[in-house]
This record gives C-alpha cells, structure tokens and sequence, in this order.
C-alpha cells in the first residue's frame, strides 16, 4: 500500500497582517460612503390651525353730535337747536367671513330740544332720550398687519323715550327709521384685543307733536347725528 505524506506549510505573521490590511481597506470606501449619505428627514406634521371665533365686542365712548335743524309747520322762520352728548355703548359683531361682518351697536343718549330763529325765546322746549339701535353690513379690509380698516351701511331704528316737556306743555317725538354710513378701524395689539375708531353718520328725521300754551302743533327734527367713537375691541 503506498504511503500518505501529509505535509504544512507555515505562514508567517507579516503575511498575515497584510491579509487583514487588505480587508480593511477593501471595506473602508463602503463605510465611508454609510457616513457621507443624508440621513432621512424625520416627518412633522403641520401644526393645526386654529379657526378665530367670529364673534367681537367693543366698548366705546361715543360723542352724538346732531345737526341744527328743524321747523314748526305753520310757524315762519321757526328753527330748531339740539345739544350734544357723551356716552358709553356697546357693539356686538358677528363675521361671517374674514372680509364681512355685520355689527349691531347698543346705548341710550339724552338731549336737549331748543328753540331757535323765531321760536329763540322758547329757549329749552324739552328733553328726550335716545334708544337708536343700527345695524350696519361691513367689508372689512386685510393684509394690512394690526391695522383693520372698514367700511358699512345700514339701518337705524331710534326709539324715544322719557320725554320732558319745559317752555311747552307737552311734546311727543315720534320713533323712527333712519340710513346709517360708517367708517373706522381697529389696531389689534394681540390675538384678542385691540384699539377701535369709529364714526357713523345717521339720517335721522323724526316727526313731533308739541303744545305750547294750549295750541298742538307739528314739526320735523332735522337731527342727522354723526357719532365719534373711541374704544376697546375683544375679539373671542
């Protein structure tokens, strides 16, 4: 039977460690090409918007500044004088988008009815109060930051009331319908309050009965008030 001879060859360390430097190298252009890629972005959802209430209020100090006007029919050269008036109100607004809105405004004003021209020596003929609630459409303006600028029309329906008679026996101011214009702004200082400015121009002619020393008599109050209006806005 013939022999076997198994035989080893010996490998030395230097080759060896150059075998594994080889590797090393072989995988080095791979891991440098791992920590060269862009990780993937992480994904963030949008942050949710947050619809604004369409519900404001203001508050206002109003100055009610009515026109000089008027006559007693049957009486020539008869005029009228009616003194003005600063008070509080409140106004309530409701946006049905960011551009339109309607606003209903609120408060009650005293005055005083003179006589003027021919009736001058009746001097203080009597005072009435004032309920004239309006209501008016707006367009307001955007895109201009914190200053919201609008306009509006409307409706006006005065109410008055507690009537004092004074020169004269009686008086009765009748109610009535009136048109109403409107301009001003708001300058929001945050989300939910702000400053507002706001002037409203009524037309406003409302009929009377008056009797002086015994005789009724009829007339039309020229009154047309424009209103003045300085305040603070809320918007909810």
């Amino acid at each position: 039977m013939p022999s076997i001879r198994l035989t080893s060859r010996r490998v030395s360390a230097p080759a060896v460690g150059l075998a594994l430097l080889g590797a090393a190298l072989a995988g080095a252009p791979a891991r440098a090409a791992d920590m060269t890629r862009t990780p993937p972005l992480a994904y963030k959802a949008p942050a949710p918007v947050v619809e604004q209430s369409p519900w404001q209020i203001r508050l206002r100090l109003l100055g009610v500044l009515p026109e000089d006007g008027g006559s007693v029919r049957g009486v020539n050269g008869s005029n009228l004088d009616y003194s003005d008036s600063v008070v509080p109100e409140l106004d309530i607004t409701y946006y049905f988008t960011k551009n339109w809105a309607a606003e209903l405004i609120l408060g009650v004003t005293p005055h005083d009815i003179s006589g003027a021209g021919t009736l001058k020596s009746l001097d203080k003929i009597a005072e009435v109060w004032l309920l004239p609630p309006t209501l008016t459409l707006q367009y307001h303006f955007t895109d201009l930051g914190a200053f919201k600028p609008y306009v509006g029309a409307g409706i006006n329906y005065t109410f008055f009331f507690d009537q004092k008679a004074y020169s004269a026996d009686s008086i009765d101011v009748k109610d009535t319908f009136g048109w109403a214009l409107q301009a001003g702004f708001d300058y929001m200082l945050d989300e939910h309050w702000g400053l507002n400015v706001d002037v409203k121009k009524l037309f406003l002619k409302p009929d009377f009965d008056v009797v002086v020393a015994g005789q009724k008599l009829t007339g039309t109050a020229d009154l047309d008030p424009w209103i003045v209006g300085v305040g603070v806005t809320y918007r909810f």
